[in-house]
């Protein structure tokens, strides 16, 4: 099945066709700046551009930083404050004409992990954490995934994780990676403790420098890098609209 994919972030909106079967993008992603302020009909707009870049007629699957139920938003991370209480996905339908279904962007690039990544063919609890501006999060159990794990803002000595031990928190404070390292083992050991997972993958674009901090964490779980990378949010919003389209 192909399915068109798309990544809202803060500051792009990057898509391409999907085949969901292999996991293969059909086409180079194409991106667009997000429109500031990220207001709901300029986002839905800049959508429909990247659909009819791609001449793209069928599903359209979307990742989303932000909390979704039944396609409604109920949070949005660097975003806009009007999508809260917006149901999206009939937004984004009207706007492109086509069916659409949005999921958490964290969620998505685990659903690509789980199916065509390091996760792949992996039973027990798995926990993806997306290190990036914040720390999104994904939760699996024998494959099958718990939405919207807004783990990221679970406290650590009183401040939220994310503001802490993101990538944006290292670069920030200026920290060593022996120091960031030390402060993110510190959130995963809180994330071990309350869930026990088999696996842990660390995704966002810090996994490509996995060998720089890997040494600093004393989690007993097995600990992989992501094998997507930036393609992951893409994949993973094409397989959810497969199995979940509206």
């Amino acid at each position: 099945m192909q399915v068109l994919g798309i990544d809202i972030g803060g500051s792009g909106i990057k898509g391409a066709p999907v085949d969901t079967d292999t996991g293969a993008m059909l086409a180079p992603r194409y991106r667009l700046v997000t429109p500031s302020p990220a207001k709901p009909h300029p986002v839905a707009q800049t959508v429909a551009k990247i659909a009819d870049h791609f001449e793209w007629q069928g599903s359209i699957g979307i990742g989303f930083p932000g909390v979704l139920r039944k396609g409604v938003t109920l949070t949005a991370a660097n975003l806009h404050k009007g999508w809260i209480g917006l149901d999206a996905a009939k937004l984004i339908k009207k706007t492109t004409g086509n069916a659409v279904c949005i999921i958490n962007d964290a969620d998505a690039a685990g659903l690509a992990e789980m199916a065509f990544g390091a996760g792949a063919d992996r039973q027990g609890v798995v926990l993806l954490v997306t290190i990036g501006t914040g720390l999104g999060t994904a939760l699996f159990t024998d494959g099958h995934l718990l939405p919207n794990s807004e783990f990221g803002h679970l406290e650590i000595n009183g401040v939220e994780a994310e503001n802490i031990a993101s990538d944006a928190a290292r670069k920030r404070d200026k920290l060593s990676w022996k120091k960031w390292g030390k402060r993110f083992d510190e959130y995963l050991n809180k994330m071990e403790k309350l869930f026990w997972p088999d696996l842990i993958i660390l995704g966002g674009g810090i996994s490509k420098k996995h060998a720089e901090f890997f040494p600093y964490l004393t989690v007993q779980a097995e600990v992989l890098p992501a094998k997507m990378l930036n393609e992951a949010g893409i994949i993973g919003a094409a397989i959810g609209a497969c199995k979940y389209a509206q």
